[in-house]
Parts: C-alpha cells; structure tokens; sequence
C-alpha cells in the first residue's frame, strides 16, 4: 500500500504564475464553470492552519485522475471542487463549488488505502485533512474521504496551500452530514 500508483502530474512550482496552465489541466469535466469573484488562497504551516483548510475542503469532490504523487520533486498535489461553505452561509446566495488546488510541499512518502487507482473516472468525496505531528517538525497529513478512503502523506515539515483557480459552478444541494440517505452537491 504505496503511493506508487498515483499518477505523475505536472511541476507546478506556483499556482499564481501558472493558473491558466492550470486550470486547463485541471479539467474536470463536471459542469460549466464560470469566474469565481472571490478567490480563496490559504497557506497551512501547522496544525491550526490546516484544519482551516480542512473546512474548506470538507465535502470536496476530487477525481481519481485528478491525484499526482511527484516523488523527485517530493510534492503532491490534488485538483477538486469544493463546496463553498463561505457562501452557503448567506440564504441570499446560491450554493456552489469552486475549482481548487491542494498541494503538499516536502512529502517523503505517498501512501494510501481503500483507493482504487485502476479506475481514473472515479469520483472521492473529500472528508477532512489532518497533520499528526511525529518528530518536530516532520509528520503524517492524513486526507480521508468518504467510503473508507485514506491518502498519508509523510511530510519533512507541514507546507501546504489550498488555491481558488478562478472558476466556479452551481451545486443543487449543500451536503449534510446529518440526513438519513446520501445526498450530493
């Protein structure tokens, strides 16, 4: 159980100076996009930082082609759509996901369970990031998505980013956790 499938991707050495690269890259076919008016762009040094990104991705949809593992350059990063939890808050406001990327930075180790890298359509709903710490300031950032699926990334210290990529779409629903059958967004 390695990250040895995951997919190699692109280098993407910064999300700012390459988004439209990027976000023609990170197609994924999903629905219509059009320009998000505010973007949401957060750094997560530590452990307080990334549960901030963890509620913004909670929910996230994220396509099994979508995952890229780059062990020379000891990244990972992974596109998807968010649920906009900022704007769900307003009744004004209709509920959305926004084209987003998360990457890792000094990752050691790829590793995951539960994930069937076969089948690159597939679609994982993004539940929660967390970092364990190990051995200041190394550890292990766990991203768990629903159904039982794990990625553990084994990290020389916590560096990640979470970035807006301009675009968003309509989601008929907003996820709740709380109700009786599956619901999507």
């Amino acid at each position: 159980m390695n990250g040895r499938g995951l997919r190699p991707g692109l280098v993407l050495p910064s999300f700012v100076s390459r988004k439209k690269q990027i976000r023609t890259w990170l197609d994924l076919n999903m629905a219509v996009m059009t320009p998000c008016p505010d973007e949401l762009k957060l750094v997560a040094l530590d452990k307080d930082d990334i549960a901030v990104v963890s509620a913004h991705v909670q929910d996230a949809r994220v396509k099994v082609a979508d995952i890229f593992w780059r062990p020379r350059e000891h990244r990972f990063v992974m596109a998807l759509n968010r649920f906009d939890w900022m704007s769900a808050i307003d009744p004004k406001t209709d509920y959305r996901r926004c084209r987003t990327a998360l990457r890792f930075e000094r990752v050691n180790a790829c590793r995951y369970r539960n994930l069937d890298q076969s089948d690159k359509e597939a679609r994982l709903n993004l539940l929660a990031v967390e970092f364990a710490e190990s051995d200041a300031p190394a550890g292990i950032v766990t991203l768990t998505f629903s159904g039982g699926g794990v990625i553990r990334l084994d990290v020389e210290c916590l560096e990640a980013e979470l970035a807006d990529l301009g675009e968003f779409s309509a989601a008929a629903l907003c996820p709740d956790h709380f109700a009786a059958g599956p619901a999507t967004a």
